[in-house]
């Protein structure tokens, strides 16, 4: 356990945010593995694959639903030195972890072949998602035990075990995937399949791997019989925090989903092209998230133990650094985004649209950050509501707009992307405004 109520603040932050990045940026390479050889196999496999991908934010809001409570009450406890609620929200995480991985394996394989048929912009486009996902979906389910483990770890301030954990993953997935994709070394290329199963194969054993160090080397928090029991107080306090959380992925899944629907029209060039670009992008904030996912633990403790003035300069201090890092990014993205396509997009019609999506999209980083920032305050402040109101936002300044347009003559790619630059800038007022007000009430004890 590490103790971040003393001690400067920006170092903190930046201790924790390194590793973190690290581990995000690891997690995205299984994507980027993914993508790099699924891209060998043609527009139809890349779109199949790209729209598949993003069930995956389901699965994120649910283990958001469970990692956000966990850091939460978990960073809260410590700040409180109250090691015996810290280890009763990680063992009751864990079992809320395992009937997640149940759920997510039932409703995925009943509910798949309904999502990429309407998604799908063609029958290979179908086809190469539903394989995709019928390999990756065990891999989805085991994510649950590592976001369980992960985030009680992070809510003790440590989170270098994670990282390194997630590197191992990675590197397996990267030996997998051209030996399962393109039959290196076996001669039996599964193609699409084969990039599920890679994931698969790497996330079991990241679980095996951080379970282990639970029971060799952790030492604050661990798995103990006694409170597997489910206890419905606790699983009350985690959903009170961690619904309104998930509920966020939920929505950034409605809006890609709505984004794939719309541009289903233009091919699907289109759709491969955005699936790349997206997939860049989560790639390239991945620093500016990290610093966000600091914010959590480090505010989290600070609220915990009633250090107040800390947590404002949390805040202002991650805010900060999230922008400068932001901007950037925002130059990086404007250098030769086609350049960064092209390594994963063959087809020139998938590169132009991956380019033009990176290089508009890219303007709305410094929003996304504070967003990012503001989110992980309300996180450290155990009152996520209002960050579920600022995502919900999008529905009245995107989605509806956007269904709108694309029912109208002359309607182009473009207009989605300018629209989303657009309402991120919203929801980033918005984000600040609801952070002011919850930090005046919640912290109106210390003046």
């Amino acid at each position: 356990m590490q103790d971040l109520t003393h001690g400067s603040i920006r170092r903190h932050l930046l201790m924790m945010a390194a590793p973190i990045a690290i581990g995000m940026l690891m997690q995205t390479l299984y994507f980027l593995v993914d993508l790099y050889f699924v891209g060998r196999l043609g527009d139809a496999a890349l779109a199949g694959v790209g729209a598949a991908g993003n069930v995956t934010m389901i699965v994120v809001a649910l283990t958001q639903m469970l990692g956000v409570g966990t850091v939460a009450l978990i960073a809260q406890a410590v700040g409180r030195k109250d090691a015996a609620d810290a280890n009763l929200v990680f063992n009751q995480a864990l079992v809320m972890a395992a009937g997640c991985a149940v759920a997510t394996l039932a409703g995925g394989y009943a509910l798949s072949g309904t999502y990429m048929r309407t998604l799908g912009a063609d029958a290979a486009t179908h086809e190469a998602g539903m394989s995709y996902l019928h390999w990756y979906l065990p891999g989805l389910a085991m994510q649950f035990a590592l976001v369980a483990m992960g985030s009680a770890l992070r809510g003790t301030g440590i989170v270098k075990p994670t990282m390194i954990v997630q590197m191992v993953t990675v590197l397996l997935n990267v030996v997998l995937a051209p030996v399962l994709i393109a039959g290196w070394g076996t001669g039996r290329p599964m193609g699409v399949a084969g990039a599920g199963l890679a994931s698969t194969v790497a996330i079991a054993s990241g679980v095996v791997v951080l379970f282990v160090y639970f029971e060799r080397l952790e030492k604050y928090v661990a798995v103990r019989s006694a409170l597997l029991r489910p206890r419905m107080e606790t699983w009350r306090r985690l959903l009170g925090i961690g619904l309104p959380s998930g509920g966020e992925f939920v929505l950034m899944f409605v809006n890609v989903a709505v984004i794939y629907g719309v541009i289903r029209p233009f091919g699907s060039d289109a759709q491969a092209g955005f699936g790349v670009g997206t997939r860049l992008l989560q790639a390239i904030i991945m620093p500016a998230m990290a610093l966000a996912f600091a914010v959590a633990p480090v505010a989290g403790q600070n609220f915990g133990a009633r250090r107040y003035d800390r947590v404002r300069a949390t805040f202002r201090s991650a805010a900060l650094m999230g922008s400068v890092l932001m901007v950037v990014l925002t130059v990086a993205c404007h250098w030769r985004p086609e350049w960064l396509v092209a390594r994963f997009a063959p087809d020139a019609g998938a590169i132009e649209v991956g380019s033009d999506y990176l290089r508009t999209v890219s303007w709305n980083l410094v929003a996304s950050g504070l967003i990012f920032c503001c989110s992980g305050m309300f996180q450290a402040l155990g009152n996520t509501v209002p960050s579920l109101l600022s995502s919900a936002s999008r529905l009245l300044t995107f989605i509806l707009p956007v269904l709108w347009l694309a029912s109208r003559p002359g309607f182009e790619l473009l207009d989605v992307w300018h629209l989303s630059v657009a309402s991120t800038a919203l929801q980033a007022v918005l984000s600040l405004w609801l952070l002011a007000s919850v930090m005046r009430l919640r912290l109106r004890q210390a003046d």
